[in-house]
């Protein structure tokens, strides 16, 4: 696993960091389009629960905890069971989970529609299988994880919609998959983008995930200080 050899780097290996990540970085220039089976904003602010996989899990919190509309997110492990949702054992790819985030919204602020494009467009790389960039295995994999019937309608219906328009070079292989579980990170991977400002890994990989959200989505961007 690459990135937790990042861990210990130093500057002096920013260069072969930079090669190694180059495919995790967003995967557009510009924003995909938005989702024409989406969901309108609810009239009544309340709390909703989406959990995206898309690689690691640093870079997916670092940009959805900064999109407006969004009120809490925890990096964390679905797809396997709560007794093996350790990241030692996530990281010997035998579990079945995925680096997730649970990012809980306000849908009278923003929709789940909203979310799955920023999540196409700056978060990581739909047509990567069970990788993104240095880092390789099934935990890695790009998974909409849905919590009920209209979630799993929206994000099938968008992902036809994206490879009928031929936006990517390749298909997409992101999963429609039922959550089952969602387990919380480690405390030390929570936030870890912000807290580790200056990590390698981070700033070749994550930031410039989150300038492209800054730069595609301004409507959208919020800043983000922790909590």
């Amino acid at each position: 696993m690459f990135k937790g050899l990042f861990l210990r780097c130093t500057l002096v290996s920013l260069f072969v960091t930079m090669a190694l990540c180059g495919g995790c970085r967003a995967a557009t220039k510009t924003p995909v389009p938005a989702a024409a089976s989406d969901a309108a904003l609810a009239a009544t602010p309340g709390e909703q629960i989406a959990v995206f996989a898309g690689g690691c899990f640093w870079g997916t919190q670092s940009v959805f905890e900064r999109v407006k509309g969004v009120q809490a997110t925890t990096a964390g492990y679905a797809g396997g069971s709560a007794d093996t949702a350790t990241y030692d054992q996530v990281t010997t790819e035998a579990t079945g989970h995925a680096e997730s985030v649970k990012v809980v919204y306000d849908p009278s602020k923003i929709t789940y529609g909203q979310l799955l494009r920023v999540l196409f467009s700056v978060a990581h790389d739909p047509t990567q299988l069970n990788r993104q960039g240095p880092d390789v295995g099934t935990s890695y994999r790009s998974v909409i994880f849905y919590t009920n019937d209209e979630q799993r309608r929206i994000g099938q219906a968008y992902i036809a919609q994206l490879d009928a328009a031929h936006v990517f070079a390749g298909p997409i292989v992101t999963q429609v998959t039922p959550l089952k579980g969602f387990y919380a990170a480690e405390d030390y991977h929570q936030d870890y983008a912000l807290h580790n400002p200056d990590n390698p890994y981070i700033l070749v990989c994550d930031r410039p995930k989150v300038e492209a959200l800054k730069a595609q989505f301004p409507d959208l961007f919020q800043d983000y200080k922790g909590k």
